[in-house]
């Protein structure tokens, strides 16, 4: 709530009891979306730092500053000199008002998306930004001298404000909404909805203590108690800044680094739980169905019975305790021939159930890791030194480089944090293999038959896993001709046993060592669950 009306509203008397008699002397800045101000009345100094980033606006009142040699810029030439008459906040906003003994003013709007700093010599004057590619907020009109502080607020501003009376406050944000939920409001009758909000202004307005919570692992200022508790603070809102943006600032990278690694946690363990599902799935269904091989040996057993070119034959099934079972036939096919077709998908079809069952046992010990892993990470000590050993020990650091996948021709897949390329056509295949693949990447490309070229790209010191490749050779089958088949044969090899044999039409190669995996083709865009 640092950046919140309420906790603007204590800001804005303090500081101009603080600020009588002072003026300002330097404005400038030496770092990106950073506008330093210093005053004096003379005798003692006052700093203002206005960190104006969207990522976490805030105002800093540090008690002293050293201005850089270097990397410095002067910025609002006319704000030097300015002596400090009053500072207000505009009613129900989030824009802090200094207003100058000249007429002059200087807005900090602190909304979390877009924050500036909007300065004019006089109330009509032209508006010099701070960020000066925000030009809607020239358009922010300071509050005049003669303009009541707290104007009487409106008392519907949505349809359903009747039902619930917080659609009508809606300069209190999250945090005093979630305050009001856990104390009961959502299933408290109308008249004490509307008397607990009332009960919870007067207690914005005239806070008693401030406190630095740890809510959803971010550290924030509150005017009420919420969360884990670390600090808190007088009613003093100069100090409470003083302590809380230093604090937050330090732990900006922690909690950020902590919230990366949650997530990329909870993803793979959902993107395991998903594909060991699926197998689990796909396993179950090849088990409690007539297999080929069963359907293949009933044929031969009646052979002498099923005449030429029959579309079907009734047999008793001895495998289902002779039980009749109907089995269609091609009229243009013999008996045999079907048979033999039968027992050849029996035989793909044992490898897949066996890569099915690895699957699914692989990926269920997967989640299990990650699910291990979150509960390590919940119990380290909130140091970023510790939090980034623990990340290094278990391989989960984020990419160096940055990430070209929006320049790249090709389709582009992320793996666990393998990137998976894949070919558009023949003369897109050409130039991933021949011009971006190095040749330690991973060649993958479906057995006999037409497809994209699918390159897994090698990272050094780290062997590409067997779950990484499983899915780069389901969308090496997926991309190919045998996109509709049940089980497709992918050839998996270095990049640098893949060359191009001179006068070879686009996309074609020479593999002159591979190794074939059985997979299901899978589409990468459908969801399943």
């Amino acid at each position: 709530m640092h950046t919140n009306y309420y906790f603007l509203r204590l800001l804005a008397p303090a500081l101009t009891q603080q600020l009588a008699g002072y003026q300002v002397v330097t404005c400038f800045s030496q770092e990106k979306d950073e506008l330093v101000i210093g005053l004096t009345n003379g005798t003692a100094e006052f700093w203002l730092k206005a960190q104006l980033s969207a990522a976490f606006p805030a105002l800093a009142l540090p008690e002293t500053f050293h201005r850089a040699r270097a990397n410095s810029v002067d910025l609002m030439p006319d704000l030097l000199g300015q002596q400090v008459q009053q500072v207000v906040v505009l009613p129900q906003d989030r824009v802090l008002q200094f207003r100058f003994r000249s007429g002059a003013t200087l807005l900090f709007k602190l909304y979390s998306s877009r924050p500036n700093a909007i300065f004019r010599l006089t109330d009509d004057g032209a508006a010099e930004l701070f960020h000066q590619r925000y030009t809607p907020d020239a358009d922010i009109r300071p509050l005049a001298t003669e303009q009541p502080t707290e104007p009487a607020l409106p008392q519907a501003v949505a349809p359903d404000s009747a039902t619930n009376p917080l659609k009508r406050y809606p300069a209190l944000s999250d945090l005093p909404a979630r305050y009001l939920r856990t104390h009961g409001y959502d299933a408290a009758p109308p008249e004490a909805k509307e008397q607990q909000i009332q009960e919870l202004i007067k207690r914005l307005e005239n806070p008693e203590e401030l406190f630095i919570i740890t809510l959803e692992g971010r550290t924030r200022l509150s005017l009420l108690p919420l969360g884990e508790i670390v600090r808190t603070l007088p009613a003093d809102a100069i100090a409470a800044l003083r302590a809380f943006v230093p604090l937050a600032l330090s732990r900006r990278a922690y909690e950020l680094e902590l919230r990366q690694l949650r997530q990329t946690l909870e993803r793979r363990a959902e993107e395991a739980a998903t594909s060991a599902g699926m197998a689990r799935t796909r396993l179950h269904a090849l088990e409690h169905t007539a297999g080929y091989r069963q359907t293949a040996d009933l044929i031969m057993a009646y052979l002498s019975q099923i005449p030429a070119g029959a579309t079907q034959v009734e047999v008793v099934d001895f495998y289902q305790d002779n039980q009749p079972r109907l089995i269609k036939l091609k009229p243009t096919e013999t008996p045999q021939r079907t048979a033999q077709n039968l027992y050849r998908k029996a035989k793909n079809q044992q490898i897949e159930t066996r890569q099915l069952a690895e699957r699914a046992e692989r990926r269920e010990t997967e989640a299990f890791w990650c699910l291990e892993r979150l509960e390590e990470l919940a119990a380290l000590p909130l140091d970023l030194r510790i939090l980034r050993q623990w990340r290094k020990q278990h391989q989960l650091e984020p990419e160096t480089k940055a990430k070209a996948s929006q320049e790249l021709p090709f389709k582009v897949f992320e793996d666990s944090g393998f990137t998976i390329l894949v070919g558009r056509n023949a003369q897109n295949n050409d130039l991933l293999t021949q011009r971006y693949a190095h040749k330690d990447d991973l060649w993958l490309h479906a057995k006999d038959v037409s497809g994209s070229h699918v390159v897994v790209r090698h990272r050094a010191g780290q062997p590409v896993p067997e779950p990484v490749i499983e899915r780069a050779a389901q969308l090496a089958a997926w991309y190919s001709r045998r996109q509709n088949d049940s089980l497709c044969p992918v050839t998996v090899t270095p990049k640098k046993f893949v060359r191009k044999p001179k006068g070879a039409l686009p996309g074609q190669v020479l593999v002159e060592r591979e190794k074939v995996v059985l997979v299901v083709p899978a589409n990468p865009f459908e969801r399943v669950g």
